[in-house]
């Protein structure tokens, strides 16, 4: 069931609407609810004011999450590019199955954190080169990783993930950088 239109949208709607070729004629005015009483009063404002912008609604979106992968500022992205960036500790993936990697992932993200660790280097492998015979069956781990870290109960002490520097991996690695706690 989609939601009802408040004024201000029903008439930005209508502005639309009416700058559009129809494929047969439609009244644009029958698409425009008539408001109830309480929306009117609640839609006049006093001149000079502002309205205050509303987020856009999305069916089946989420919520962001309480903190967001951009959080390192410019300093930590131009020491990975310069390889300044010294992992605490680390994490190999490889030989691993999908459910055996994902129990590791989880098991180093507990022993880095309880260390207090700052930068993790996870070493998933390379991914798939394009054009390879069997794209499937290189790089499984690698793309699952995304997934596995915004679900893990771990996922606020994630300040960010970055791709590492060719001396600690390049393509086939990745740096978790995890979040200062704070006293």
């Amino acid at each position: 069931m989609a939601r009802q239109l408040d004024i201000d949208e029903a008439q930005l709607w209508a502005r639309v609407m009416a700058t559009v070729k129809p494929l047969r004629a439609i009244s644009v005015a029958a698409h425009i609810p008539e408001p109830a009483p309480a929306t009117v009063a609640a839609s006049v404002r006093q001149p000079g004011t502002v309205p205050t912008p509303r987020p856009p609604e999305r069916i089946g979106a989420k919520r962001p999450a309480p903190h967001s992968a951009a959080t390192l500022d410019g300093s930590w992205d131009r020491k990975i590019l310069r390889g300044m960036v010294m992992p605490d500790s680390s994490i190999d993936l490889h030989g691993h199955t999908l459910a055996s990697a994902h129990m590791l992932l989880g098991q180093g993200l507990d022993q880095a954190i309880r260390r207090g660790d700052r930068v993790l280097l996870l070493v998933t492998g390379k991914p798939p080169r394009p054009g390879s015979e069997r794209p499937h069956a290189r790089g499984a781990i690698r793309a699952a990783v995304a997934d596995w870290l915004g679900a893990s109960r771990h996922a606020d002490a994630i300040a960010a993930v970055r791709g590492a520097h060719p001396r600690h991996g390049g393509q086939g690695a990745l740096y978790i950088v995890l979040r200062r706690e704070r006293s």
